[in-house]
């Protein structure tokens, strides 16, 4: 059974997890300001083509991905988690049960 995080521990995760979910919002909004820039440059200055559209979906493809990492496998109970317990537990058999926290 693992043991139960310290305070210092959990304060320092969630400022972690905070950083990063505060990040990816920031992500977003740049995302969606440039992206409205581009866009009226396309229709209004630069061509007659949408070629808008490029930016747009290799962003986008990069804004999903950090979306991902921060709200599917960055989460408390999630795939990260379960994997690091894992690792943990393999390098104690490995190295013997040393000194804990």
């Amino acid at each position: 059974m693992p043991t139960p995080p310290l305070s210092e521990d959990i304060e320092r995760l969630a400022h972690k997890r905070a950083g990063a979910k505060l990040g990816w919002y920031v992500h977003a909004a740049l995302y969606l300001l440039v992206n409205l820039v581009i866009f009226a440059m396309s229709i209004h200055g630069f061509g007659s083509r949408p070629w808008s559209l490029f930016p747009l979906l290799g962003w986008g493809l990069g804004l999903v991905l950090h979306g991902v990492s921060v709200f599917v496998l960055g989460n408390g109970s999630g795939l990260r988690e379960r994997m690091v317990q894992k690792e943990r537990e393999r390098l104690q058999r490995e190295f013997g049960d040393g000194p804990q926290r």
